[in-house]
């Protein structure tokens, strides 16, 4: 069974680390981190749309 993530701590890992993938590997999403990391965040789109998407996450939630 999965764990539960903290909404908080995984949309601050995005915010400040998101270019890297930070909050990808926080939720246990590794190859998606390692796509971020050499893509800086999906060019940073895919970093603004976690920021948002995250927001609108219940706390705690399960990735």
């Amino acid at each position: 069974m999965p764990q539960a993530k903290s909404k908080w701590v995984a949309f601050l890992l995005c915010f400040f680390l998101g270019y890297l993938g930070i909050h990808k590997f926080y939720e246990g999403k590794i190859l998606l981190g390692i796509v971020y990391i050499f893509t800086c965040g999906l060019f940073g789109i895919g970093w603004f749309i976690d920021c948002i998407v995250l927001l609108f996450k219940p706390n705690p939630y399960y990735p």
